[in-house]
């Protein structure tokens, strides 16, 4: 008779370890979906940086390429400008 009353308690202790490691223990469900968003965040950054590294090869190839590329970096961010043309600077009106 001592028996059959030890089997179910065993069974309910064990469930209930098994449901305790299941939500609070280490791997849980909570920690699952917390690593799910930090891996879609992950993705989208590394999606981000893809598109950045897109746009520098094209950059590299364009100033491979030819010297048009070139000269339009230097005029942008340089200010240089051409023999022979002549430089325009507007500046916007004061508002008073």
């Amino acid at each position: 008779m001592l028996q059959g009353k030890w089997l179910p308690i065993v069974l309910i202790v064990l469930l209930g370890l098994l449901q305790y490691r299941l939500w609070f223990g280490k791997n849980s469900i909570p920690d699952y979906y917390n690593r799910k968003q930090e891996v879609h965040t992950q993705a989208l950054q590394n999606a981000n940086l893809a598109q950045r590294n897109a746009l520098l090869k094209a950059d590299i190839s364009d100033l491979k390429i030819g010297l048009e590329a070139i000269e339009e970096r230097a005029r942008n961010e340089l200010g240089l400008i051409k023999k022979g043309e002549t430089f325009y600077r507007i500046l916007p009106a004061d508002s008073k």
